[in-house]
């Protein structure tokens, strides 16, 4: 697929991208990646709804009113698809049975990608902090957000993704299996909420099998979110800032990257191919072949592995 996605005809009309008359649900599109992966499946051409619990009336426990769903849906058909707002709360099964009932009537019993990236728990997490010193209910909180909120949305979403074949789900996570693995990430509740949907996408691949269906973990590399940037209080027209007081930064890649490796996975007809994998956004980009918004292809996961842990003396530059 073109890593720009569709654009306007010159005519005024629409371009048909790849996913044109595909439907797509993001869970957690108010910002970061769910913002982004929205965004770019509308440039594809697909009907996008986007949820989450920040509208422009009502601020989540995140706390920040900057992003809101309608804002996302609003870039979303700017882009060249048809985003539509859904404000929902996720551990709340009755707002989701509402969504995919909804889903279904508007969209003529069609649901072609669900992408689970609802979180919100970066505000909950204490990093070196050992089990027996942290809040339970902190951590029990960040497990409702990670894992509980998927399964509720994949209970409800899936039996409308499968009535059609080909369906593509998406678990979005910070980390792939490979490095997760065999690594501790610093906080209990947060390994357990980053490596559970590495390990539903796996469960859920035998699942959709008989169905035609492709199920797959995604995470992005180092992401530059609008809550990541705004902590080091720049943007993202300065972001190298940063680099002299975090060095790691300088592999950090914006949310569109993650955004257009679902949306080349979603329009790829032979996506069952990586059904049941841990995927990232670098590994993508050298498999379809599109860049960052800057035109650099980062690889965080192998930075890491390789040049901070495997000593290689590489730069992070080498690796964009």
């Amino acid at each position: 697929m073109n890593q720009n996605g569709n654009e306007n005809a010159r005519d005024g009309g629409r371009a048909e991208g790849p996913l044109t008359g595909k439907v797509a649900l993001v869970a957690g599109a108010t910002r970061g990646a769910g913002r982004a992966i929205a965004v770019e499946l509308g440039r594809a051409g697909a009907t996008v709804y986007v949820t989450g619990r920040t509208t422009r009336e009502k601020v989540s426990e995140v706390g920040r009113a900057a992003e809101t769903i309608e804002e996302t849906a609003e870039l979303v058909t700017a882009a060249g698809g048809t985003g539509v707002a859904v404000p929902t709360d996720h551990l709340v099964p009755e707002q989701v049975a509402a969504l995919v009932e909804r889903i279904d009537r508007e969209r003529g019993g069609r649901l072609d990608v669900l992408v689970n990236d609802v979180w919100g728990g970066e505000h909950l997490v204490e990093f070196g902090t050992s089990t027996w010193d942290m809040a339970l209910d902190k951590g029990l909180r960040m497990l409702e957000l990670g894992v509980k909120t998927h399964l509720i949305t994949s209970s409800h979403a899936l039996p409308l993704l499968v009535r059609n074949r080909g369906g593509l789900v998406v678990e979005v996570t910070d980390g792939t299996w490979e490095y997760n693995g065999t690594r501790y990430r610093e906080n209990l509740y947060y390994d357990l909420a980053k490596n559970a949907p590495i390990r539903m996408a796996f469960g859920l691949s035998k699942e959709l099998a008989e169905h035609g269906g492709t199920a797959v973990s995604v995470t992005p590399g180092f992401l530059r979110s609008e809550q990541m940037l705004a902590g080091f209080g720049v943007t993202e027209e300065n972001w190298r800032d940063v680099i002299a007081k975090e060095p790691h930064f300088a592999i950090a890649e914006s949310p569109r990257y993650v955004g257009r490796a679902v949306a080349a996975l979603a329009a790829d007809p032979e996506r069952a191919r990586w059904s049941g994998q841990s995927l990232s956004s670098g590994q993508l980009a050298k498999e379809y072949g599109f860049t960052d918004a800057d035109g650099s292809r980062p690889d965080a996961w192998r930075y890491f592995m390789e040049a901070v842990e495997g000593e290689t003396g590489r730069s992070a530059e080498e690796y964009r």
